[in-house]
Order: structure tokens, then C-alpha cells, then sequence
């Protein structure tokens, strides 16, 4: 009779080594599922982009999700997160564009902001707004002072950023504490990634690694794929088995 029973288990989908691994299959998926989004959420910090500054990059009213980490990891060329009570009591975006050390300064062949004497070609910026000129139309050159940062805005002709505040202490740079986070993707309207601007790769420091977003949604994406073939293993086997004993019944 148990014998028996454990046939019929096995033919319904009940049982058997399939049924086990479905269901290792599904705590896996569950664990990685669930993991993915609470790794998230402590690495991760979702913002609204306040102003048009940093067009075409992000606009207004996108949402961005910016990754946690030390003014001591940035790099130039990274979108930061920053709070400065001298520029706003708000959260603000801009590029890093010069670091402590470096000499930046406007305007260089076909008005290019340059750093270290060497003009940038930077393709984030918004030429479309702004004509030629990719600093805009304030001169400027500035000494970095050591653990500082000198930000600007992609827009060039409507950011209010360092070159705004050349005239207060620090020359319009910020210290590296006051940066929260770097923006590593846009989440909506549209989603993708941001991505390292590689004319800076070659400076002393290079460009920052990525953060660890793209394996967050691999494992997020990977266990809900692991549950539902797993949870769906149980009701395919039963409705196969039921088709096999149909079928064995009418041959007999």
C-alpha cells in the first residue's frame, strides 16, 4: 500500500527527486530575490534631480539612484551627490570635474574647460544649449586645494556651480566630506546606467570602478526566475501525469 502511494506521488508532481529540487530551487530563488533588494537598499539612495543643471545627462524631475560611499572614492569625472550650506540647504547633482591638485581653468581651444592645462573634450556636455563653448562664458582658473572638489553642471549655460562661487573661500570647490553619493543610474522615467567618462582614465587616479548595481539586479532577476520554475514544477508534473495516465488508460 505505501509502495503504492509513493508511485502515485511520484506520477502527480507530489514526490520524488524532482519535487526536492523544485523546492531547493524556489528557497534559493528566494533568498536571492529578497538578498538582491536588501543589498540594494543599504548600498543604494534613491534622488530627485531638482534642476535642469545637468542636462542632458539627467533632467528634471528624474529619478536617479546613487550609491553610498566616502568623498575619499571619488573621481573625476563622477556625478556626486553633495550637500554644501553655502550652495543650497538642498541635495544638489553636478560632475566632478578637477580634484585636489589639479589646476582647472576656462576656456581652452574652442572654449573647453581644461585641467592641467590640457583642454577636455568632454562629451556629456550639453552643445545643443550651449553653442560651442563648453564652459560657458566665465573665465576662470583655479588651484584645487588638496581633499576638495570642483564641480559643474552639464548645462553649462544655466549651472549655477563652482564657478558661481569663485569669489568664496575655496574658490567655488567643495571638501570631498561633502559628498553622500554617486548617481551609478538613471531608475525612471527611463532606466540604464550611467556610465565612467573614459577621457578622465588616464589621469593620476583614473575613473571610479562601477558600483555593484548591475549584480544587485542579476541576483534580483535570477531568483525570481529560480521561484517561479521552481513553484511551477509541482502543477506541470501533476497535469503531465494526469495526461500519461489517460493515455495509458484508453490504450488499455
Amino acid at each position: 500500500m505505501g509502495g503504492t502511494q509513493a508511485i502515485r506521488a511520484r506520477k502527480d508532481g507530489r514526490g520524488g527527486f524532482g519535487n526536492t529540487l523544485s523546492g531547493i530551487a524556489v528557497a534559493i530563488g528566494f533568498v536571492l530575490f529578497l538578498g538582491g533588494f536588501v543589498w540594494g537598499a543599504l548600498v543604494y539612495q534613491p534622488y530627485t534631480v531638482p534642476t535642469d543643471s545637468m542636462v542632458p545627462t539627467v533632467r528634471p524631475g528624474d529619478r536617479v539612484l546613487a550609491q553610498r560611499i566616502d568623498g575619499g572614492e571619488v573621481r573625476r569625472g563622477d556625478v556626486v551627490v553633495f550637500k554644501d550650506s553655502l550652495w543650497s540647504d538642498s541635495p544638489m547633482v553636478k560632475r566632478v570635474v578637477a580634484v585636489g591638485g589639479d589646476t582647472v581653468g576656462c576656456c581652452g581651444q574652442g572654449g573647453r574647460v581644461t585641467v592641467n592645462g590640457t583642454p577636455l573634450d568632454e562629451p556629456y556636455v550639453d552643445r545643443e544649449g550651449d553653442g560651442a563653448a563648453a564652459a560657458g562664458t566665465t573665465s576662470f582658473e583655479v588651484k584645487v586645494p588638496e581633499g576638495n572638489l570642483f564641480l559643474m553642471g552639464d548645462r553649462r549655460g544655466g549651472s549655477l556651480d563652482s564657478r558661481a562661487h569663485l569669489q568664496e573661500t575655496g574658490q567655488g570647490t567643495v571638501p570631498r566630506s561633502a559628498v553622500v553619493a554617486r548617481v551609478d543610474a538613471l531608475a525612471w522615467p527611463s532606466m540604464e546606467m550611467l556610465e565612467r567618462p573614459q577621457l578622465f582614465a588616464a589621469l593620476p587616479g583614473g575613473i571610479s570602478a562601477p558600483g555593484p548595481l548591475r549584480l544587485q539586479v542579476a541576483a534580483v532577476l535570477a531568483g525570481a526566475a529560480l521561484v517561479l520554475v521552481g513553484a511551477a514544477y509541482g502543477p506541470l508534473a501533476r497535469l503531465l501525469g494526469r495526461g500519461r495516465g489517460r493515455a495509458g488508460s484508453d490504450g488499455r
